[in-house]
């Protein structure tokens, strides 16, 4: 009888040894997958890009060439099924909470999704106003910016509940709370947000930020200060813009200065408004999902991999994980492209055809000549055209003579983060409270902020 005791309960042991090791492996596994695809850089024929990049731009080059005219269908499908649901209250639509979120929205974004829908018909086929599918405007938008997102937000959103959901951001964030909290006021989590941004894309980290919100893992004041401040270029499009100005013989100073630039603007604007206005409380529909105190007499690390193995063990099933994925990727081709088609070839049919960007820039031209930037009234425009679409200063800035205007209108055109034909719009779309008006005040702090900063090391350290 005693030998049948000690046997099941060594059996017991066992089984819950198993039990522990199958949990500690349901956080690493899909944790490490994550960082893997996200978070480590990898060089590919001279070019810095992450696992995550490597698939998008396979997927991209073999399907170039139809990209244009499926999401000109896409574009067309959201529209007319957004309108039949307005006209017709379609019951099938009503009673499916995904599709209701889909196609019934507000008499605003349904007008935009038309917008959009026109606008890349128009480009696709050329007809309309030249002024709208202009290699300058819509071809810009339709053929350059929306094949990258579109393939880039496919395996953004399959495989970013590898960062989410499997306890990755609870246990970094329990590490480098002691960090975040005290330079930048945030969690330790919005660490990984800064990581995928600056390895992959900054469209990649505005994304998290919004699913960290939703999920109740950020305030509001935090959530607008990550997708505000972090959601930096990566590296492989900050060489692009280093290529289009001739600079990219300095890359490394160049993306150096990129970076302290942005800390130091990440460390100042959220403690002035309108971000420091900010609430500090949570999505109403979810509340506080986060806690990164670590408990007396337990290090930080046993804690974070107590915490992420807590987080792990809630995904119950693989299935549910990858229909949110791909739920998310429908929504985000259906709901957020037509808007970067509508308002990115609005947004740059006004800094392309209108003297607008040149009036607004007239008062930063003594500012540069007092920072001795050489072809003041020149490089002026190139720092506020940003605003529309993050390759215009590049553009603007291409033909400028100096090297040392060149360099700094590149890393202004990547510190200053905020442009709205594509982290703008994802904001605005977004429920993360964020308007307009405060996006723009934003971006000519960042403005403020890092000017003189990027001038001042050009000078003293690189020319």
């Amino acid at each position: 009888m005693g030998m049948e005791k000690v046997q099941q309960a060594e059996a017991m042991t066992t089984k819950e040894q198993e039990i522990s090791t199958k949990k500690y492996l349901n956080f690493i596994v899909p944790s490490l997958i994550g960082v893997l695809l996200f978070l480590v850089p990898i060089s590919v024929d001279g070019t810095v890009t992450i696992g995550l990049g490597i698939l998008a731009d396979g997927l991209q080059a073999a399907i170039a060439d139809y990209i244009p005219l499926f999401m000109t269908i896409v574009l067309c499908l959201s529209a007319v099924g957004s309108l039949l649901v307005k006209a017709t209250n379609l019951s099938v639509v009503q009673q499916n909470t995904f599709l209701s979120g889909l196609f019934d929205i507000t008499p605003f974004w349904l007008v935009l999704r038309c917008i959009g829908a026109l606008f890349a018909t128009f480009t696709l086929t050329e007809i309309g106003p030249e002024l709208v599918w202009s290699g300058l405007t819509g071809g810009v938008v339709l053929y350059d910016l929306i094949p990258v997102l579109m393939v880039w937000f496919l395996f953004a959103c399959l495989f970013m509940p590898l960062l989410l959901q499997f306890g990755l951001m609870d246990f970094i964030g329990t590490l480098v709370r002691k960090v975040m909290q005290p330079l930048f006021q945030l969690p330790g989590r919005s660490s990984i947000d800064a990581f995928a941004s600056w390895m992959g894309s900054g469209t990649v980290g505005v994304l998290l930020t919004t699913q960290q919100y939703e999920a109740g893992y950020y305030t509001k004041r935090e959530a607008s200060v990550v997708a505000t401040n972090f959601s930096i270029a990566s590296i492989a499009f900050s060489l692009v813009i280093a290529r289009f100005l001739n600079i990219d013989h300095m890359f490394v100073q160049f993306y150096f200065t990129v970076i302290v630039t942005g800390v130091i603007a990440a460390i100042i604007c959220p403690r002035i408004p309108p971000l420091s206005w900010k609430k500090d409380s949570y999505y109403e529909p979810v509340g506080k999902q986060i806690n990164e105190e670590v408990p007396e007499g337990v290090s930080s690390f046993q804690w974070g991999v107590q915490k992420a193995v807590e987080k792990a063990d809630q995904v119950k099933s693989y299935k549910s994980v990858v229909k949110s994925g791909v739920q998310n990727v429908v929504d985000i081709w259906f709901s957020l492209i037509p808007l970067v088609m509508a308002l990115g070839t609005i947004a740059l049919v006004i800094a392309e055809f209108t003297p607008i960007f040149n009036y607004l820039s007239y008062p930063i031209v003594p500012l540069l000549q007092l920072l001795q930037i050489p072809e003041a009234e020149a490089a002026a425009p190139a720092m506020l055209v940003g605003f529309a679409d993050m390759f215009l200063p590049a553009v603007v800035g291409s033909g400028i003579e100096s090297e040392l205007t060149r360099f700094v209108i590149g890393v202004m055109s990547l510190s200053q983060l905020i442009y709205m034909s594509e982290i703008g719009i994802l904001l605005i779309k977004s429920k993360i409270p964020v308007s307009f008006v405060q996006l723009f005040i934003i971006f000519l702090q960042r403005t403020i902020i890092t000017l003189p900063v990027a001038a001042l090391m050009a000078h003293l350290l690189f020319f």
